[in-house]
C-alpha cells in the first residue's frame, strides 16, 4: 500500500492538484495533523511505502518523531512547501520525488532553551530567526501568503538590531560585533533559496557550516543582503566569516529569535550544535 502523508495548512494552506491524483490511483491520503507518527509508522506493514507531501518543516517534524534507523519501510519526498530547500540542495535533475531514508540518518542535533533537535537544513539565528518570527505573527492574522523578503529588508533598515556574538568551534572561540546572521548549516539552503553556505556539503559525515554575517553599517548590510541567494556573499571576506566544525556554539549579548528548520524559537541567548 502507497500512504500520502500531507500537511492541511502547509504551502500557505494552497490545495495541489497531485493530491486528488494520487488519491484518484487508489493510494491512501492522511493529513499529519491528524496523525499519530509514532503509532502509525509501528504498524505499517512491510511492503508499505510512504509519499511524504511537503517541504522542510514536514520533513523537520518527521525527523523528529521516528527513528529512521528502526525504519524498514521507503519514505519518498514530494516536494510541495514554500521553500523547498532540502529539495534543492539535494536534486540532480527534474526528479518528482526523492527517497529521504538516506538523508534522514546521522543529522545534526541542536540544543536550545532545554529543547534538543535534529535538523536537515540550518539552525539560522539572528535577521533570519527574526523574520521566521513575525512571519509566524503575520500568518496567524490573516491567510495571504507571507513576503519573507519585505520582512528581511524592513528587519535590516528599522526594526532589527545587530547583536555581539561569542562562537566556540570545536573549543576555538572567536568573538564578533553588529552581526546579523549566525546560523549553522547541515545543507547550503535555507530560508526559501538562500544560498548562505554555499560550500557547505550534506554528504559530509560529523560536519557543519557556521557563517558569521557582520557589518557596523546597515546599508552595507542591506545591500549585500541580497547576494546570499546566490552564494556570493562570501566573496565579502571582511563582513562575513565561514568556519566548519564538529561542535558549534554560538551566543549572543541579548535574546533573538532562532529557527530550526524554519521553526521559530523565541528568547535565545545561545545555541549548541553537534554535527
Amino acid at each position: 500500500m502507497i500512504y500520502v502523508l500531507y500537511n492541511s495548512v502547509a504551502n500557505n494552506k494552497n490545495k495541489n492538484e497531485k493530491l486528488e491524483n494520487y488519491q484518484k490511483e487508489g493510494m491512501i491520503l492522511k493529513d499529519v495533523l491528524d496523525l499519530d507518527y509514532r503509532d502509525f509508522f509501528q504498524n505499517l506493514l512491510e511492503n508499505d511505502v510512504i509519499y511524504l507531501f511537503g517541504g522542510d518543516g514536514t520533513i523537520n517534524y518527521l525527523e523528529n518523531e521516528i527513528s529512521i534507523d528502526e525504519l524498514e519501510n521507503d519514505i519518498y519526498l514530494i516536494p510541495s512547501g514554500t521553500g523547498n530547500d532540502f529539495y534543492h540542495d539535494v536534486i540532480k535533475g527534474e526528479e518528482e520525488k526523492i527517497l529521504l531514508n538516506p538523508y534522514l540518518k546521522n543529522l545534526p542535533t541542536v540544543e536550545v532553551n532545554g529543547i534538543k533537535r535534529k535538523f536537515i537544513n540550518g539552525i539560522g539565528f539572528g535577521i533570519d530567526g527574526y523574520c521566521c518570527e513575525v512571519g509566524d505573527e503575520l500568518r496567524a492574522k490573516s491567510d495571504k501568503p507571507v513576503n519573507y523578503t519585505s520582512i528581511a529588508i524592513k528587519g535590516l533598515l528599522f526594526h532589527f538590531k545587530p547583536r555581539n556574538a561569542k562562537i566556540s568551534v570545536d573549543g576555538k572561540e572567536y568573538e564578533f560585533q553588529h552581526v546579523w546572521l549566525a546560523p549553522s548549516m547541515k545543507g547550503r539552503f535555507y530560508g526559501g533559496g538562500m544560498m548562505v553556505a554555499p560550500n557547505q556539503n550534506r554528504n559530509e559525515k560529523g560536519v557543519v557550516t557556521v557563517v558569521i554575517y557582520k557589518t557596523r553599517s546597515k546599508l552595507k548590510a542591506l545591500m549585500t543582503f541580497p547576494s546570499i541567494f546566490k552564494g556570493e556573499h562570501i566573496k565579502k571576506e571582511k563582513m562575513v566569516k565561514i568556519f566548519k566544525g564538529k561542535e558549534i556554539v554560538v551566543t549572543f549579548d541579548r535574546p533573538t529569535p532562532l529557527q530550526i528548520d524554519g521553526d521559530t524559537v523565541r528568547n535565545v541567548i545561545t545555541y549548541k550544535v553537534h554535527a
